[in-house]
């Protein structure tokens, strides 16, 4: 696949920076971290050479400084709240981080509950975080936040809030997912370190929109195709315009809440030291796309791939309309159709011509794969099988299976667990492909082909199971589905 972006290069330029800011501010920041740090896949997606770890992995080699405060909103515990990629609530997503940050070597100093108000979940979290030796504190509700900056740098305001007892120089505060209330936490500890006598700086980490890149680069684009449900926008930062005469990117929310910030900071320390939300961040990504062209062709792709996700969404009751039409401006806005991906015109006309449901592979090499129903298995399992083949160079009419295989296999499907769908799913075909590679060797040819799907496009022309659809992005497959079911049941599973 085409690189376009300096992995290593991002790695060296990021940490740079972030030590250097360390030292703007005497030895010690409290550095918001927006965004996926260990699995930032959209990224990968739309900076193609990106790896989805870069920011977690930038953070270990200056690990020696950091330690990590994950937040999460009392409210998103007390309605479990779900992340929608990973289909976990936002609590058991809180011992994933802790998990995945022990991982890296990384400290884990606290948790903080935000906008505590004595949910008894909340509590229940809290008592168990405890037994579990992790360091938890409380920070509350302050009435009209964040606009009455009189209380909220009071004793009565950011004042009632634990202090989080830091011993590291960069205190990354990060969360399971927006609103969590990560700003709002490095400010209180600020406050809170000015009243101890402790010189302390806070600064801002979001990969998205880029700030040194075009406002309507397909890059930033993306990134508003990812938040349409949230309808962030992004716009040329007019403070960081009228201070320097340079136009940069950021996006609606910080452009809106600077002012605040800027007067708290004032209020904290005297003075500002930041004239634009563009300052307060510290992203390098844009310095290190080193092939323009290969971004845009990848947002592109992934703002398409988008407007399909929410299609699908609304299909099964769970979209919104105003996202689908958000979306459908950024493809109008960025001169795209959907003719421009081509997996789904493969796709479609193999499911016209055979009457049934289909599927198309671009691979690396721009040749195009499809795969049809067949009564084995469903069409992205042949898809799938055929690519295998088409890689390793094993002919088209050879089985890589023997269908003496796969009947036994429907048989435990349909007669001893209860499922109704005789096709076999496409991690059901890797297993018996990885079974067949012990004896035949052209099937041993064809898995060993498995890792060069990861990052190839595909597409199906009806939506498909969950079970599925999770195996295409452990492969590192970008899937689109058509907006359509395989039958007119009510109920899909």
């Amino acid at each position: 696949m085409r690189i376009g972006f300096d992995n290593d290069k991002y790695l060296k330029m990021q940490s740079e920076k972030i030590k250097e800011r360390i030292g703007k501010f005497g030895g010690k920041l409290y550095l918001e971290f927006g965004g996926k740090l260990f699995d930032d896949y959209h990224a990968s997606r739309v900076l193609p050479g990106f790896k989805p770890d870069s920011k977690i992995k930038m953070l270990t080699q200056i690990k020696e400084d950091v330690e990590v405060v994950i937040v999460i909103n009392a409210g998103d515990i007390e309605k479990n709240k779900v992340r929608g990629d990973l289909g976990i609530t936002y609590d058991l997503d809180v011992l994933r981080l802790i998990d995945a940050f022990r991982g890296y070597g990384l400290y884990i100093g606290s948790i903080v509950l935000t906008r505590f108000d004595g949910q008894e979940s909340a509590l229940a979290f809290q008592k168990k975080l405890e037994k579990l030796g992790v360091k938890v504190y409380r920070h509350y509700s302050i009435p009209g936040y964040p606009s009455n900056i009189p209380l909220i740098i009071s004793d009565e305001g950011y004042g009632k809030n634990e202090y989080i007892e830091t011993k590291h120089s960069l205190v990354v505060v990060t969360a399971p997912g927006p609103g969590s209330g990560k700003m709002a936490v490095c400010l209180s500890q600020l406050y809170h370190e000015n009243k101890h006598g402790i010189k302390a700086g806070y600064a801002k980490f979001e990969t998205f929109p880029i700030w040194n890149i075009p406002l309507n680069h397909p890059v930033n684009l993306a990134y508003e195709a990812a938040t349409a449900d949230l309808n962030d926008v992004n716009m040329i930062d007019p403070y960081h315009l009228e201070a320097y005469g340079e136009s940069t990117v950021n996006y609606n929310r910080d452009v809106e809440v600077f002012p605040v910030l800027n007067a708290m900071f004032k209020k904290i320390y005297g003075e500002s030291p930041y004239k634009s939300p563009t300052d307060m961040g510290v992203n390098m990504a844009g310095n290190c796309i080193v092939d323009d062209d290969v971004a845009r062709a990848a947002s592109r792709q992934e703002i398409i791939r988008r407007y399909y996700n929410e299609m699908c969404q609304l299909k099964k009751g769970l979209g919104s309309d105003g996202a689908k039409q958000k979306l459908e401006f950024l493809m109008n806005k960025a001169d795209i159709v959907i003719e421009d991906r081509p997996v789904c015109a493969a796709a479609n006309l193999k499911a016209e011509v055979t009457g049934n449901p289909a599927a198309a592979i671009e691979l690396s090499d721009g040749q195009i794969v499809t795969g049809k129903t067949t009564a084995l298995m469903g069409a992205s399992s042949a898809m799938m099988l055929n690519a295998l083949k088409v890689l390793g160079g094993v002919d088209d009419p050879v089985k890589l299976i023997d269908p003496n295989v796969i009947r036994p296999i429907q048989k435990l499907k349909l007669e001893y667990l209860g499922n109704h769908n005789p096709h076999l799913h496409i991690n059901e075909v890797l297993i018996a492909l990885t079974i067949s590679a012990e004896t035949n060797e052209d099937a041993k040819k064809a898995l060993a082909q498995l890792d060069k799907l990861k990052g190839c496009e595909a597409h199906s022309s009806v939506i498909l199971s969950s079970l599925d659809e999770n195996t295409f992005k452990k492969l590192g497959i970008n899937l689109t589905m058509e907006p359509v079911y395989q039958t007119e049941k009510l109920f899909h599973n």
